[in-house]
């Protein structure tokens, strides 16, 4: 007989919110991690004082009550409210595309005026069929923005030039014809107060958990543990890469801890979205949380090619990816005993909320409960 109902790999957010799900409802569960540290990517640590974001900024916003009411179970939020501040060549312009935006970008004042050059600028290089990113962008935001706050960047981000990138990958471009700097138009917003990783293991409190355990290397042992195993790490590695691996995008993070200056951009997240600099982000930490330590802690944010090893960040989900990702989902469902969760096991970008609804959502299939 099993030891556990459920072997849960990965401790991030997918992992920790079924563990917690199924603990509840008097399921016995083992989480592990090849990593030393829970949290996944949203793992937080302390610098100085300053809960700096490892692995890229994290900001938690939903429209959903239910998923809101079960993150903050597991602490306090704060009131931070993410606004985006995009540096072209030292010229400083506010994200989302709203009214600061045009205005900085064509001095105009009031709604009527941005759709009017709005309009004009679509109007320039509309395609009615776009056959790549370029005149995707183009076609719903004009050139002037497109030039100076997405060509770049999105070339820095995906390596490729922006004529040899599908549209899809920007379906839309959120346009406010308001003075709104929020990012995000989700109903709550917030950062867990003492950060992440203090969350997440209040949402782990109870339960077992075995970091350094890397289930690959000890593949034999692990699935003899549960009846289930819940995996939210790559279902490419899973099945030995049988039909190929899987393509992403990764990231490399250069953080820094400057005693000397206690405010080094004013900003949380400053986008940098010329072509040249290499890096896209610069994140200053100690403003997620308002913090008035002394010093600062900065991250400078690299996009950068990936390789088997490296850590995945962005799935590519193109025709081919979604092809391969499609074998595999279809061999699991076949073998049955084992789910896939999360961005890696199911090759899909969530968002934490999404992440959230996603566990919560499998873990009602999987149980019935």
């Amino acid at each position: 007989m099993s030891r556990y109902d459920f072997l849960i790999v990965g401790a991030g957010l997918y992992g920790a919110t079924f563990a917690r799900l199924a603990t509840d409802a008097g399921y016995k569960c083992l989480v592990i991690d090849r990593r030393a540290h829970i949290a996944g990517n949203c793992y937080t640590v302390n610098v100085h004082g300053i809960n700096v974001h490892k692995f890229g900024a994290h900001i938690f916003h939903t429209d959903s009550r239910e998923v809101w009411d079960f993150a903050t179970k597991y602490a306090d939020f704060n009131s931070y409210i993410h606004s985006v501040v995009a540096n072209y060549k030292g010229e400083i312009y506010s994200l989302p595309f709203n009214m600061y935006t045009f205005n900085e970008m064509w001095g105009v004042v009031n709604p009527t005026q941005a759709r009017e050059k709005l309009d004009e600028q679509i109007a320039d290089g509309f395609k009615e069929d776009p056959q790549n990113l370029e005149e995707q962008a183009i076609s719903l935001i004009g050139k002037d923005i497109y030039e100076k706050l997405v060509k770049g960047y999105t070339e820095k981000q995906w390596g490729r030039k922006a004529t040899e990138l599908p549209g899809f990958i920007i379906k839309r471009l959120p346009v406010r014809l308001t003075y709104n700097n929020n990012y995000f138009n989700d109903r709550y917003q917030g950062i867990p107060v003492n950060g992440y990783t203090e969350w997440i293991g209040n949402m782990l409190d109870g339960i077992e958990v075995k970091t350094n355990t890397d289930f690959i290397e000890n593949r034999e042992e692990c699935e003899g543990l549960a009846d289930t195993i819940i995996y939210s790490g790559m279902i490419d590695e899973f099945y030995d890469y049988e039909f190929g691996n899987l393509e992403y995008r990764s990231l490399k993070f250069d953080s820094e801890y400057i005693a000397g200056i206690d405010n080094f951009q004013g900003n949380a997240v400053v986008n940098y979205t010329d072509g040249r600099t290499p890096f896209t982000r610069i994140i200053e930490h100690k403003h997620f949380e308002f913090s008035e330590e002394k010093g600062t802690v900065i991250t400078h944010e690299y996009p950068a090619e990936w390789h088997l090893g490296d850590e995945p960040y962005y799935p590519i989900n193109n025709d081919v990816n979604n092809e391969l990702f499609e074998k595999y989902r279809q061999k699991a469902e076949a073998e049955g005993g084992v789910f896939f969760g999360g961005r890696l096991g199911k090759y899909k970008y969530f968002d934490m909320d999404d992440t959230i609804a996603d566990a919560t959502s499998d873990f009602h299939k999987i149980t019935g409960r």
